[in-house]
């Protein structure tokens, strides 16, 4: 079954939204959304790398992370892990607007949380080169370590606290000016992510430049703009590449054969599959399937 873009996160505790998922390139733990994953949800995210280096695409923007290194991400914004090395690790720490602001209709909610959580701004890059950053990512260390260890008592009020703070630390020295994002922006948004969701509930059937299009009720070539402004590639581009993620997917987890797989994930010829797929992984679907079972045996 196909995943929607947008992803409601599962709390441990309803009464405490708050969620540490710890990501590698072949699980997330709580499971979740993880690496190679493009989604977005209601909730802020902090991303601190705890092993390797790691890629994330915010918003049709690259980054590049090391270990120890983090990035803020906004409310809504759409994102993916799209590199990691081999034995690379990352942690996400999601957690409500609500969280920073007390309770509704607070001054703090009013002046320090809506003006950054509803503005233009996309997210922040904390790399360790001041001394706040290096304040912030040692904090992200900090509470890490709360959520791998056995919770003791008040352990939320220590976590809520010191998100409160890194959220003080972090807005103190942003240099975005809080103000509400233009209509237009938040449209352009709304528009991809309808793209994207037809794009991803329907690569396995014929699609047409024009039907991903209609879906966001645009022209063909503002589609084609929109998608290479943001996902810096073209609708076509962008539904090929998902078909091969997918078709990457059977090769590892079914005995489906080459050519039962291109009809699966929307390929008419499984020469076009072929060559589509070497030229992404840079090998044949065949030799792809045969390393991965031989990693999975070497494992054993």
């Amino acid at each position: 079954m196909t995943k929607p873009l947008h992803e409601t996160i599962l709390y441990p505790d309803d009464a405490f939204p708050y969620i540490m998922y710890t990501h590698t390139i072949h699980k997330s733990i709580p499971e979740g959304r993880g690496f190679n994953d493009l989604h977005w949800h209601e909730e802020l995210q902090i991303t601190l790398v705890t092993k390797g280096k790691l890629s994330i695409q915010v918003n049709g923007t690259d980054h590049e992370l090391e270990t120890g290194q983090a990035i803020l991400i906004n409310k809504g914004v759409l994102h993916v892990a799209t590199q990691l090395t081999h034995d690379g690790q990352y942690v996400s720490f999601n957690f409500p607007e609500k969280l920073l602001a007390f309770h509704a209709d607070s001054t703090m909610e009013k002046n320090y949380v809506f003006p950054f959580t509803n503005s233009s701004f996309v997210s922040l890059v904390i790399i360790g080169d001041s001394e706040w950053e290096k304040q912030v990512l040692d904090m992200l260390w900090e509470m890490r370590k709360k959520f791998n260890i056995r919770k003791s008592w008040g352990w939320e009020y220590e976590i809520s606290i010191q998100t409160v703070q890194l959220w003080y630390i972090l807005i103190s020295n942003m240099s975005v000016s809080p103000m509400e994002a233009p209509k237009h922006v938040k449209r352009q948004q709304e528009r991809l992510q309808f793209m994207l969701s037809f794009i991803h509930q329907n690569y396995s059937f014929p699609v047409t430049l024009q039907e991903i299009a209609d879906v966001a009720h645009l022209s063909i070539s503002e589609c084609t703009r929109c998608f290479k402004k943001t996902v810096h590639m073209t609708p076509y581009e962008y539904l090929i590449k998902y078909r091969i993620k997918k078709s990457s997917e059977l090769l590892i987890s079914t005995d489906d054969t080459i050519t039962e797989i291109a009809r699966r994930v929307g390929f008419n010829h499984v020469n076009h599959f072929i060559q589509s797929f070497k030229k992404y992984h840079e090998r044949t679907p065949r030799d792809f399937r045969k390393l991965r079972a031989e990693m999975k045996q070497s494992k054993v």
